[in-house]
């Protein structure tokens, strides 16, 4: 790859605290990664004869990160949001046998093709919006066999669209109609668990730790396997009520804990002390109609950092947009729009244990969204707006 020099742009290299906003500024592309970037006045000389693109003012800011999808399932749930409209609970639902249960069954009938045409289409709608790196859950299957399909389905969109995809296995989703939960995590989970490494298929653990899926001692039997193999972790925490979700995911030092909803400040220490960041999902907030909102103001306290995912999923949240994620965090959770972009890119990659995106800096693989904005507040501000003017990925230009 050559260098380009991107030029006539403002760019919010989400560096420091706020937007790290530079005003006229110029982005020199190399190799696939970030070579500089700061004012166009201060270009170095060695950059001065390779080829400028000007950007007529638009703005630049590091390539969006969907840190929290499911976007590998068969079949939908709209009949459950007609029966949440009739007023069933998502709680009633699930121990009604609908719920991930059912998606389970649409999955598991599912071919591989039919997986891959779906996702690929839920994909095409997160990087229309600017998304370079996407992570995406198995746990539809609870069986050996249709978790390796849907890791293998996940890995596929890679291949098949100019965007990285990250996989997460949540083997620990649901307890299926078949069995109980602790024979199913010794008898399916662990082993699958223990195959999907072996193949090169997953690159973090997840679990659900709620009342109506598994508890933290069941979790930690999972994370323990994922220690042993060297993987890290995440967790469903605290979504619906807290029974330690949280503090389970800090005690084995997990990337992220996600949901929160009901966590305590408490709960935000421990992430604090632990690393752990905590990543906010309004879609499942807002299609539940939960009323208990995260503990943002304890996450600021502490200095927890904030994620903000789709969580798209056929059920809680059937949200295909980061930009009304981000919206929907500011409107309903009160982040600001600096700590919504931030949670899409920063924070985001933290949540997913990655190191060279997010931000726009030296060094940095060059994942960029180009924007037909000039305020970094717009992409927050709209409600259904979709202003990104195009992509570039690993230092080229992507559709």
């Amino acid at each position: 790859m050559g260098t380009e020099i991107l030029t006539d742009l403002s760019a919010a290299t989400m560096t420091g605290s706020g937007y790290g906003l530079i005003s006229d500024a110029a982005i020199a592309i190399q190799g696939g990664s970030v070579a500089w970037v700061g004012p166009r006045s201060n270009l170095p000389a060695e950059y001065t004869d390779f080829s400028r693109r000007g950007l007529d003012g638009r703005l630049v800011t590091p390539g969006l990160i969907d840190c929290h999808t499911h976007i590998v399932h068969g079949g939908n749930r709209a009949r459950e949001f007609e029966m949440r409209l009739e007023g069933a609970s998502y709680e009633e639902i699930a121990r009604a046998g609908g719920g991930i249960v059912s998606t389970v069954s649409a999955t598991r009938e599912a071919s591989e093709e039919t997986l891959l045409k779906t996702a690929l289409s839920r994909a095409d709608a997160l990087i229309a919006e600017g998304v370079t790196t996407i992570e995406v859950k198995s746990g539809y299957g609870l069986d050996r066999d249709t978790e390796l399909k849907m890791l293998r389905v996940a890995r596929a969109i890679a291949d098949q669209r100019p965007v990285r995809v990250l996989t997460s296995f949540l083997g620990a989703h649901a307890e299926p109609k078949e069995m109980d939960a602790d024979t199913y995590i010794d008898t399916i989970c662990l082993p699958t668990l223990q195959e999907v490494h072996a193949e090169g298929l997953v690159d973090a653990v997840d679990g659900f730790c709620e009342g109506i899926a598994f508890s933290p001692d069941q979790i930690a039997r999972v994370f323990d396997k994922a220690v042993e193999l060297g993987l890290p972790v995440k967790l469903h925490a605290e979504q619906l009520s807290n029974i330690g979700g949280t503090a389970l995911a800090a005690r084995y030092g997990a990337l992220s804990a996600d949901h929160v909803e009901y966590a305590t400040e408490a709960d935000a220490e421990a992430l604090a002390q632990a690393g752990t960041v905590a990543v906010l999902l309004p879609g499942a907030f807002y299609a539940i109609n939960e009323t208990q909102a995260p503990p943002v103001e304890a996450f600021r306290k502490c200095g927890v950092p904030m994620a903000v995912g789709t969580d798209w999923n056929p059920g809680s949240s059937p949200l295909g947009s980061l930009l009304l994620a981000m919206n929907m965090s500011c409107t309903l959770f009160g982040l600001t729009p600096a700590e919504a972009l931030a949670g899409t890119t920063r924070n985001a990659a933290r949540a997913l244990g990655l190191s060279d995106v997010g931000t726009i800096a030296p060094g940095q693989r060059a994942d960029l969204a180009i924007w037909d904005v000039t305020d970094p507040a717009e992409l927050s501000y709209g409600i259904g707006i979709n202003p990104l003017y195009s992509r570039i990925v690993a230092g080229r230009e992507a559709p």
